[in-house]
């Protein structure tokens, strides 16, 4: 079945090369079955804890079955959000972009490139699965070829190309140390193995994977790639791009906090995490406010929602470890609704700047509120899940002792939400410009698109259900550091 989830957006790359009409229908039926697929493995994982298959080369715990579910269903949003989308940016261009044909190849590789990542077993073969993240993504991100996009694209191959051989050195030290305490090189064998590791040995091959895949999770300072690439690449790959390719590295990151904590020769372990997550909060809270480009004002609360992550899991007790896990769950589903929203407001609007935008809710309310509501849900405002996720992170920070780490928490989230608030506001409200070009018809794809991405953050922000809650409970139980 592991293995089965990865084959199918591989055919569709395949049967997406000679067909350029039925791509995109290819391109959806895959993700629904990949969809469905999770849902059936994660059934399982629920069940029995852990899913091994093909001889050990495929694993999935609570904690990958959590990041597979969020690849596939922000897969089969952004395939279907795309149909439409890519429809109306050629009309406002004029022609169809030159890269149209690959689009759903690159598309399917890029998901199942990503998809690998909570799948297979082997630390290093992970590795190699993240590095595809940016091979196939990158020609996403240059799409409308653009210079801008060009740039951009480049930028991001570049300095996260940089992190991920840093990571490399990262992984290979880790790897000796697991292999010489006698592990195999798993997850699981690298938390067997870490009270027996040198503190050295896995504190070297930490930081140097804290900086490597840091630069992947956009966090700071390796974070400027991350706001240009996000408001060159079109819509539907920014969902795929914020929502879960930086989760996918941030994944990674949490994955080696338990190791960490459980070796005696390193005190202190959540120090890490903490000071790089309010760092990255922290500049990127206030870069909001200067922001003159909604795409980007987006791109930056990412790179301020990764730092909550982290920030969280660096709090270091169970009930922080929850929000830790549940953030990340939120995070997902919450910006690619947010990005969708972001691409249907720059076809409406004819452009993405801030300035000189203002009366979408007038003009074209559906969209208008779309982009209101979700700067609300990202910001955290109730009753939308990531408000339950930074109250639970907030509440276990205090209920702790950590009242510096847990107060500075608090103010950047704060600072975040008055800035983007106040940004979207302005492109929401006012009226609008007189000289504006009558806004074109939203495509039908696109629209039901944002309606299935919207329902999670509403629903999951007043009930969880109970199969849902035990994940999350199994995947935050991984991160705990009890032998």
């Amino acid at each position: 079945m592991l293995a089965l989830i990865l084959i199918l957006p591989l055919t569709a790359t395949l049967l997406t090369l000679p067909s350029r009409r039925a791509a995109p229908w290819i391109t959806l039926a895959s993700a629904l079955a990949v969809l469905w697929l999770a849902g059936v493995a994660t059934r399982e994982v629920l069940v029995s804890g852990l899913l091994v298959e093909v001889r050990g080369g495929f694993t999935l715990d609570a904690m990958g079955a959590l990041y597979l579910l969020l690849v596939a269903f922000v897969g089969v949003t952004a395939a279907l959000y795309s149909i439409g989308y890519l429809g109306a940016r050629h009309r406002e261009a004029g022609r169809v972009a030159p890269r149209y044909r690959q689009y759903y190849p690159l598309f399917n590789l890029f998901l199942a490139s990503m998809l690998a990542v909570p799948l297979l077993t082997n630390l290093a073969v992970m590795w190699i699965a993240i590095e595809l993240t940016t091979i196939f993504s990158a020609f996403l991100v240059a799409y409308e070829d653009r210079a801008e996009a060009l740039e951009a694209a480049w930028k991001y191959v570049v300095l996260t190309t940089m992190g991920a051989m840093i990571a490399l050195l990262g992984i290979l030290v880790i790897y000796y140390g697991v292999h010489r305490a006698g592990q195999p090189p798993s997850w699981a064998g690298l938390v067997a193995a870490a009270p027996l590791m040198p503190p050295a040995v896995l504190l070297t091959g930490f930081v140097f994977a804290l900086v490597g895949f840091g630069a992947k999770a956009g966090l700071v300072p390796m974070h400027t790639w991350l706001p240009d690439a996000h408001s060159q690449a079109p819509a539907s790959i920014c969902a795929l791009l914020s929502g879960v390719e930086t989760s996918a590295a941030l994944y990674m990151i949490l994955r080696l906090y338990p190791a960490l904590a459980r070796n005696p020769g390193i005190p202190g372990a959540n120090t890490w995490y903490l000071v790089v997550g309010l760092t990255s909060m922290g500049v990127a809270a206030f870069l909001i406010l200067q922001v003159t480009d909604f795409k980007r004002l987006f791109a930056y609360s990412t790179v301020e929602h990764m730092g909550i992550v982290l920030a969280s899991a660096g709090l270091g007790t169970p009930a922080a470890h929850l929000g830790t896990v549940y953030q990340l769950f939120t995070h997902a589903l919450t910006k690619s609704f947010c990005f969708y929203a972001a691409g249907l407001a720059a076809v409406t609007l004819g452009t993405q700047r801030i300035r000189g935008s203002s009366g979408l809710l007038g003009s074209t309310p559906l969209v208008g509120w779309a982009l209101l509501l979700g700067a609300l849900a990202i910001a955290g405002a109730p009753p939308f899940a990531v408000f339950i996720s930074e109250f639970q992170i907030l509440r276990a920070g205090f209920a702790a002792g950590e009242y510096l780490a847990t107060s500075l928490l608090t103010v950047f989230i704060v600072v975040a939400f008055i800035a983007i608030v106040y940004q979207i506001g302005g492109i929401v409200f006012h009226q609008p410009a007189p000289e504006r070009a009558p806004a074109q018809p939203l495509p039908v794809s696109s629209v039901l698109a944002l309606g299935l991405a919207f329902l999670p953050l509403l629903v999951f922000g007043l009930y969880l259900p109970p199969p849902l809650l035990r994940l999350i409970h199994q995947a935050a139980a991984l991160l705990g550091a009890a032998p």
